[in-house]
């Protein structure tokens, strides 16, 4: 499975590659179609291992989430008769 940019993304990275080029090689500027075969590169060789991280966090984080549930939503059981028995001063069992 390929990491696929929509065409609006494609064109802002394109771009964006451009304007780092330009701004931090000394003034070298890169060609839109070296620019998109770079972004390409990027996607296909670092992509994965980026996607799998933010699985892995995502994963991480759910956990996480997952063990606190009963301290979240924890419920006290069987609360009707000490509930009876504190608002009359006592109670029978």
């Amino acid at each position: 499975m390929g990491i696929e940019l929509s065409k609006e993304q494609r064109q802002q990275a394109i771009a964006s590659i451009e304007r780092y080029f330009e701004q931090n090689m000394d003034g070298e500027r890169i060609g839109n179609v070296a620019a998109g075969a770079l972004l390409g590169f990027f996607l296909e060789e670092l992509g994965p291992s980026l996607y799998n991280k933010g699985v892995a966090d995502a994963q991480e984080r759910l956990l996480m989430r997952a063990q606190e549930l009963d301290i979240e939503i924890h419920e006290d059981e069987f609360r009707y008769w000490p509930r009876q028995g504190t608002a009359r001063g006592g109670g029978r069992r």
